[in-house]
């Protein structure tokens, strides 16, 4: 990294869900002052201010970010629901309006940051099925690249010109629950310890995923590396296919067993039981940077398999799953 982040103030927007909360404890760690802007106090206790918003309309919160260090936005209503249309509506007004917002905030402000990372999603480019994606790839089309657009234009209409920005199109986080959540690694490891973790529909969608520890680390270099503007994606150098994620956590439980989820059971199951979207299980996509590998960012888990059992493996450690390592 560029400079230390050692008693530099950061603002997380929309950052009491699982990514948020494992952010701040990323940066408080190396030495950050973290405020995460959110509407109800984050479930987790960590070494953080909390001020509240509703992400659409200006608020005493805006005083945080008056000679802050930097800004993130994560914020956006989970895609992890039924498609309603109440649901759909909602995903892209929380996505656009806390944009905006916080780029009104930024003109009311003496001193606003320098730098905005704004959080974005690989969803963006479709589902293709057999494209390798990179960030001169087509974008999709869909619900979910549509959303990615209009979040994406709503960023470049808010950020001021005196600021860096940079856009984070980010694929499948994984990572440990630290009191707001796992992500969808909690429901998939669930499935594969109770033996249903096998193949999904044909097995083939693209599952491009990235480890948490790299997914900060990548906030951070957004954040204080200068040089790196503009839109990335964010994760890890070896996508797999779904058949091959899920036997790689089927490894990393310790289950052998994973039975075969047909479509049709998926398109009833997700609905009746997980209350989600089936497809989201039952497409993907491949993605790759190829910005980040030519600027020479090196991904601390960049294989599937070390970073499940970095996350799940209690084998080797005897530490419980979910819980975190001292490294």
């Amino acid at each position: 990294m560029s400079s230390s982040l050692e008693h530099k103030r950061i603002v997380i927007a929309g950052g009491s869900g699982f990514l948020g909360v494992s952010l701040a404890h990323h940066l408080a760690d190396r030495g950050a002052s973290v405020v995460i802007l959110s509407r109800n106090v984050p479930k987790a206790v960590g070494p953080w201010r909390h001020r509240s918003w509703d992400g659409r309309t200006l608020g005493p919160w805006r005083d945080e970010l008056n000679e802050a260090t930097g800004l993130v936005n994560l914020a956006g209503r989970s895609v992890g629901c039924i498609k309603t249309p109440d649901h759909r509506d909602e995903i892209l007004r929380s996505r656009v309006e806390s944009t905006r917002v916080l780029g009104e905030a930024l003109r009311s402000i003496d001193s606003p940051p320098p730098v905005w990372v704004q959080m974005s999603t690989a969803h963006i480019y479709g589902d293709p099925p057999k494209a390798i994606c990179t960030e001169e790839s087509a974008l999709g089309y869909g619900l979910a690249p549509f959303v990615a657009r209009a979040w994406e234009e709503a960023f470049r209409a808010s950020v001021l010109p005196s600021q860096r920005g940079v856009v984070l199109r980010t694929s499948f986080v994984v990572g440990r629950n630290r009191g707001a959540g796992g992500g969808a690694l909690d429901t998939l490891g669930l499935l594969a310890r109770v033996g249903l973790g096998g193949k999904v529909g044909t097995g083939t969608q693209g599952m491009s995923w990235i480890h948490e520890v790299d997914m900060n680390r990548l906030f951070e270099r957004g954040l204080m590396n200068s040089a790196m503007q503009g839109t990335y994606i964010a994760s890890a150098p070896h996508p797999v296919s779904q058949v091959e994620f899920m036997r790689e956590l089927r490894r990393a439980v310790g289950m052998p067993l994973g039975l075969p989820t047909f479509s049709w059971m998926v398109r009833i199951g997700a609905r009746l039981l997980l209350r989600t979207d089936p497809e989201l299980a039952l497409y993907g996509r491949y993605v790759i940077s190829k910005r980040l590998r030519e600027e020479g960012f090196k991904f601390q888990l960049p294989q599937l398999r070390e970073a499940l059992q970095d996350l799940l493996d209690c084998s080797a450690s005897g530490v419980p799953s979910g819980s975190p390592r001292v490294t």
